[in-house]
């Protein structure tokens, strides 16, 4: 047990390990969501909360739940929950140390003879990973009422995101907004080293950072190689990588504080791509995340900026940078975060307050509730990789810090009825 709570790290460690055995064949930890083996994956762990005393049902929007009626369930919801689906070849952690945990929750009470006052529930979200229709957090946007209705027509290999719906026991076109869910958490791997670096046991998550992601076209013209004098060329991948690099200068000034900032160039693209031509013309795609949104706006102006006076310096036409996906950063609730922080204090954690670089589905929870998250630390900052990694000590600690918060908030929810 940890620090006298009833968390049985063993416990944990033989879930993950079941969930982690069923997978793709020659596929290691891959179960993508809508596919047979997800919904494998789906009945074990609907299984498992029903031994711990959950009911279990499919929502509208596809999401897996188990529900323990609290004493008085007039009061509301607390939900715990993340996902179990997984990106191709590295799901062995990411989203199933946040099931797991709050499954051990669940359990853990039920030993210690505790009914709260509020109805708890547990949650696997549908496709919080990019599925196979090109979208994320399907399931969390659901239950928000945010997801846009014109996804329900993607398709993908003849199959409508519609149809995947059905087809995983939702019904989308019964689907609303839940307004009876008092508090959100949600434990997940931290996906990067600063817990391990610093020596941490958990990060209460202050912020998930906002995304915006940028596409740049570079139309220079193309020439023969071997003959056109280097002073008379018009190389679109040369102003490109002057560009590259300062997106970096530009976002590595922005991250020298202590607030959350990081861009990328992830997509590149170059015509003709062939040995003997200058290259002509260069599509890129940026990525772009920060915690606060004058760090963003501040990026797109600098950006713009920098693209005009590198279209000056080279000759090159440059497009002004153009917004593809604009979503602004997520700050998570006070009151929970100041439940995290005395939990962790209870359990006897480590921690420090952080943001989160990447998207997770209690940004979207946080539309319609009062939602927070805890980060868990996993070997070297990796993920979505084989090679993804957190002991079943460092998860346990984590979900003896959500027990504790979610019995501080049965009684601290009911402070202002």
């Amino acid at each position: 047990m940890i620090h006298n709570s009833p968390i049985r790290p063993e416990r944990i460690g033989d879930d993950i390990d079941a969930l982690a055995a069923i997978t793709e064949p020659d596929r290691p930890y891959t179960r993508r969501a809508f596919t047979p083996t997800f919904l494998a994956g789906r009945r074990w762990l609907a299984q498992a909360m029903q031994q711990a005393g959950a009911q279990t049902r499919i929502d509208a929007a596809g999401n897996l739940i188990g529900t323990i009626t609290g004493q008085r369930p007039e009061l509301g919801t607390i939900m715990l929950g993340s996902h179990s689906d997984t990106v191709p070849d590295g799901g062995r952690f990411d989203g199933i140390a946040g099931v797991v945990a709050a499954l051990e929750v669940v359990r853990a009470l039920r030993e210690q003879e505790i009914r709260l006052d509020h109805t708890l529930e547990l949650v696997d979200f549908v496709a919080e990973e990019v599925s196979i229709f090109g979208v994320s957090c399907i399931g969390s946007r659901g239950m928000s009422g945010t997801r846009p209705a014109e996804w329900l027509t993607r398709a993908s290999d003849g199959l409508t995101l519609e149809q995947a719906i059905l087809g995983v026991g939702g019904d989308p076109r019964c689907e609303g907004r839940r307004d009876d869910i008092l508090a959100f958490l949600e434990l997940h791997i931290e996906q990067g080293p600063v817990l391990q670096d610093h020596k941490l046991d958990v990060g209460v998550v202050t912020a998930i950072a906002g995304i915006t992601r940028i596409e740049i076209l570079v139309e220079g013209r193309a020439d023969h190689a071997g003959t056109t004098p280097m002073g008379l060329r018009k190389d679109a991948l040369t102003t490109a990588a002057w560009i590259a690099l300062g997106v970096e200068e530009l976002a590595k000034a922005l991250a020298s504080g202590d607030e959350h900032f990081a861009a990328t160039v992830g997509e590149f693209e170059m015509l003709p791509n062939a040995a003997n031509v200058v290259p002509a013309r260069v599509r890129m795609l940026i990525d772009a995340r920060a915690e606060l949104r004058q760090d963003m706006e501040r990026f797109i102006d600098e950006l713009g900026k920098g693209v005009a006076a590198i279209g000056e310096k080279t000759g090159v036409s440059i497009s002004e940078p153009r917004i593809v996906s604009d979503n602004p950063p997520t700050p998570l609730d006070a009151d929970l975060l100041g439940a995290l922080d005395g939990a962790c204090e209870a359990a006897g954690a480590r921690h420090r307050r952080m943001a989160s670089g990447a998207g997770h589905d209690t940004a979207w929870m946080a539309r319609i509730t009062k939602a927070a998250m805890i980060f868990v630390p996993c070997k070297d900052g990796r993920s979505h990789t084989p090679d993804e990694y957190a002991t079943t000590h460092d998860i346990a600690l984590g979900a003896a810090v959500l027990l504790d918060a979610v019995k501080a908030l049965d009684i601290k929810l009911q402070e202002n009825i």
